[in-house]
């Protein structure tokens, strides 16, 4: 019979698409509330007038039950049309924005200039879209994921949509981290004593979770914390799951291997959940003072998605 799942308050660092699969499956596992999720806005970009928040979104929208599932970001039974007419005036389509996907970036923008804060709006939405769990931004200041690549220095959208993460990758800037206050509903979710873990989603270390880190007063929260704090590698076989991150290891002059990431975050995390087919690389992990697991990281299904958060919250009371 398997361990009763821990049920108390949880945090999840979180980028996008792999981030929210593992925040659908704690927030179908978890009672009401009990989940926090603290979301990179390295991403956010002004475009076509408009202040979007790609991670926040995607987040947003799984939690809310939205998302399209074909392609894990954006909104299910979405249409085209103000895409294709804006390209037949010559405009930029590059970045792809949906019919009913615009008016979350009209009604943001509209709010922004009107002087709200970026948490505060978001915090709206999701009382609007039904999302129960608390989705935080990072930070209601500006920080800015910048790519130095072989084409140049380029913005994170750029880099990844504009020419799909093709540039070789020199280096990783994140412009603002460093004095871009942290939310104080998020650093009082990471302090809280009855915290039973915190957790840091399977979403690319250097575009996704690194801009989080790069903040010093979040890291500071992290190594302070008393609870656990268990990372979910995004590297199976040697290959990322999804996107660039194993590609962008090897521009950096990194091995694809779970202990990379195990040193990388050294010193932060307490355990590292890697998939089963990575059982080999637990011994190099943990000469590193770090704990390691194997499960099925692969979240293909909703039922994937809860059992990987049950597992990831069971290993984090093996920690402490």
């Amino acid at each position: 019979m398997a361990e009763p799942v821990p049920t108390g308050p949880c945090v999840l660092l979180s980028g996008g698409i792999g981030g929210a699969k593992l925040a659908l499956g704690l927030d179908r596992l978890l009672p009401r509330g009990a989940l926090t999720v603290i979301a990179n806005t390295g991403d956010d970009f002004r475009h076509l007038g408009l202040d979007i928040s790609p991670d926040l979104d995607t987040l947003m929208y799984t939690l809310a039950g939205l998302v399209n599932p074909h392609t894990g970001w954006g909104l299910r039974e979405e249409s085209w049309q103000f895409m294709a007419a804006l390209g037949e005036l010559g405009g930029e389509t590059w970045f792809q924005l949906g019919d009913r996907d615009l008016a979350t970036h009209v009604e943001r923008t509209r709010r922004l200039a009107a002087g709200e804060s970026l948490a505060a709006i978001t915090q709206a939405f999701c009382a609007r879209l039904g999302v129960t769990s608390r989705l935080l931004p990072m930070s209601d200041a500006r920080v800015a994921t910048r790519v130095a690549t072989d084409a140049g220095l380029l913005d994170f959208q750029d880099y990844f949509v504009r020419q799909r993460a093709e540039p070789v990758v020199r280096g990783l800037h994140y412009d603002g981290a460093a004095s871009a206050p942290v939310l104080p509903e998020a650093l009082a979710a990471l302090a809280d004593p009855g915290l039973t873990a915190i957790l840091i989603a399977p979403s690319n270390p250097w575009l996704s979770i690194a801009p989080l880190l790069a903040m010093p007063a979040l890291r500071a929260a992290l190594a302070a914390a008393r609870a656990p704090v268990v990372a979910i590698s995004p590297i199976v076989g040697g290959a990322a799951i999804k996107g660039p991150t194993a590609k962008i290891m090897r521009e950096l002059g990194l091995e694809v291997h779970n202990a990379v990431l195990a040193r990388h975050d050294q010193g932060l995390i307490d355990g590292l959940i890697l998939d089963r087919v990575d059982a080999p690389d637990v011994a190099a992990i943990e000469a590193l003072g770090v704990r390691a697991a194997t499960t099925a990281t692969v979240m293909r299904t909703l039922e994937d998605r809860i059992a990987l958060a049950a597992f990831a919250l069971r290993f984090a009371t093996t920690l402490h």
